[in-house]
């Protein structure tokens, strides 16, 4: 006879990962099963392995679980079909018009800075603003060098790293607590393993506070977290909105945020004003 481990070994791979991303949801079979509008003994078979699910299903269940489109790739792979959803280069010429949106939300958001980062905040464009910015705390390529290495420019190491972004950030224990925060959020509805891989580095990182590794409890916060720099006399406070595509229908295009920085104070809109005419 069976043991529930031995039963667990020989569950198929969709049925694995339906069920790991239920759970990660905090949904019941029969949550799961109304919000999908099929049965919770059709589910349970799906889960179990007993039944094997069709196309439209796995579609089906990953909407109403809100899984994201690469994660969606991975399940239909799993029960058996090809992949739905294109992962394209942004150099692609499909790609024409979200390259253009990008650019002009970029170059219209001047004097301010704004960047554009894939799901792990991988740099992957910015604008001239944001350049201009991170270059207040010295040499930006040497920073970029000492924090990645050769690796991609990631903007959560720069900004952790205690030879980043870090020494120069005045709130840092407020804004850094929020950022980690959300970045735990962001990993969990993703399922996005290197995103919980690069969280537990830079909680890594010397000078991080070891209560930090688990999610933190934060005061009411305002209507907007406000990101303080100061260095050799200057101060820049700024807040952050961040955009993303509605509907997306490629792997990247669902990856893409547009994070866009606004200045805090008069002062900090004339400093921004001031860094850009003389640039």
């Amino acid at each position: 006879m069976s043991t529930a481990p031995d039963l667990a070994r020989q569950r198929p791979p969709f049925a694995e990962l339906l069920r790991a991303w239920r759970s990660s949801r905090k949904l019941s079979q029969l949550d799961l099963a109304l919000a999908s509008r099929i049965s919770q003994r059709h589910l349970s078979f799906l889960e179990s392995g007993r039944a094997r699910p069709s196309r439209e299903m796995v579609l089906q269940l990953a909407e109403a679980l809100d899984v994201p489109l690469r994660e969606r790739n991975a399940l239909l792979n799993a029960a058996g079909f090809a992949a739905l959803y294109r992962h394209s280069s942004l150099d692609d010429p499909v790609m024409r018009p979200v390259r253009e949106a990008l650019e002009l939300l970029l170059r219209h958001h001047e004097p301010n800075p704004a960047a554009v980062v894939d799901r792990e905040w991988n740099l992957v464009t910015g604008n001239a603003a944001l350049h201009r910015v991170f270059s207040l705390a010295g040499d930006l390529q040497a920073m970029w060098r000492r924090t990645c290495g050769d690796g991609p420019r990631n903007v959560l190491r720069l900004m952790f790293h205690p030879q980043g972004f870090r020494p120069w950030i005045v709130n840092f224990e407020e804004a850094g607590l929020v950022v980690l925060n959300r970045t735990r959020r962001e990993a969990a509805a993703s399922g996005n393993t290197a995103l919980h891989a690069l969280l537990d580095e830079v909680l890594a990182y010397p000078g991080i506070p070891a209560a930090w590794r688990l999610p933190q409890l934060a005061p009411a916060p305002p209507p907007v977290l406000p990101f303080a720099l100061a260095r050799d006399g200057l101060r820049l406070n700024l807040f952050s909105m961040i955009s993303t595509f509605g509907t997306p229908q490629d792997v990247t295009t669902d990856e893409l945020r547009v994070e866009s920085f606004f200045p805090a104070d008069a002062a900090s809109a004339e400093l921004l004003a001031a860094l850009a005419a003389g640039a």
